[in-house]
């Protein structure tokens, strides 16, 4: 009776279900998945190229299409660990549209952090005037930006970096679109001129550009010396037509252009835009008075 009453009241001892070994196994394991998310979260991200990185985001823009954009910029190198990152910092609907300037080695963390409190750079609306000379531009953006204009001009002849630009002439003149534009107030002399030529070209791709060339049997940089030719004979929009067909039919007839804005621009330095019966006999091909048909470059 003792015996059953001992068994009856003993309280089974629990056996342990996790040894040792296994406890080892899984704060191993745990500490290698923690170890993993601090590192993803917080190392350093690290891109090639010049640093800081412009980057935009648009009203409206999706955090995934974000992602992305950083992504193919490589700005980031993994898009799933920015969006495990910001799962838990939840931004959602929270990142703010505006111009960015995203310093290299930035942990996704922080970066998020920035295009969530919002930092977008401040912008200068700057208007490039038509028929502006290279001078005159270096100065103008010197004025509005503080470039420096003598980088300006030394670029505008710089063979690599016309190269870059896909120009073949010896200058960037007349190759940049006048137009009014925001620019970043750190932006680079390289930027700007990069900017106005991509402008241009958008210009010359459209359908209606393409057929107009080949209707006219004119090159892009033909295109550009006419115009250029034209716009600096006046400043009214609605007797560009006029000029534009008289000089056409010069050139169709084998005529001198006889254009004087060609002289006014080998001598563009003088004070006054008079022209003298001398300036006729300067022995340049930009002097239409001497040569037949257009400059090699617009003016």
């Amino acid at each position: 009776m003792p015996d059953k009453l001992k068994n009856l009241v003993e309280v089974e001892k629990p056996k342990l279900l996790l040894t040792k070994n296994d406890v080892i196994v899984i704060g191993a394991l745990f500490g290698l998945v923690f170890g993993f998310l601090l590192y993803m979260f917080f190392a350093p991200n690290y891109y090639g190229g010049h640093s800081p990185k412009k980057f935009e985001i648009t009203k409206g823009e999706t955090f995934q299409e974000v992602v992305d954009s950083l992504y193919s910029r490589g700005i980031i190198a993994n898009k799933l660990a920015m969006k495990v990152a910001a799962s838990f910092y939840d931004v959602e609907g929270k990142i703010k549209a505006g111009y960015y300037s995203i310093p290299n080695g930035l942990s996704y963390l922080d970066l998020l952090d920035l295009l969530v409190k919002g930092a977008p750079l401040k912008q200068k609306l700057v208007t490039i005037p038509e028929g502006i000379w290279q001078f005159d531009l270096a100065g103008l953006l010197h004025r509005e930006l503080g470039l420096d204009s003598a980088k300006i001009m030394k670029l505008s002849r710089d063979k690599a970096f016309l190269r870059s630009l896909n120009i073949k002439v010896n200058s960037i003149e007349g190759y940049l679109l006048p137009d009014t534009y925001y620019f970043f107030t750190d932006v680079t002399e390289e930027e700007v001129l990069r900017k106005l030529k991509t402008e241009m070209d958008k210009l010359f791709h459209s359908p209606a550009a393409i057929k107009q060339m080949k209707k006219l049997r004119k090159t892009k940089n033909e295109i550009l010396t006419l115009a250029s030719i034209v716009e600096a004979e006046s400043n009214k929009e609605s007797e560009y037509p006029i000029i534009a067909g008289v000089y056409y039919n010069r050139l169709k007839r084998r005529m001198r252009l006889q254009a004087d804005p060609t002289i006014q621009y080998l001598k563009r330095k003088r004070k006054h835009n008079r022209i003298y019966f001398k300036d006729l006999e300067i022995n340049s091909p930009y002097n239409t008075y001497k040569y037949y048909g257009l400059p090699p470059t617009p003016i």
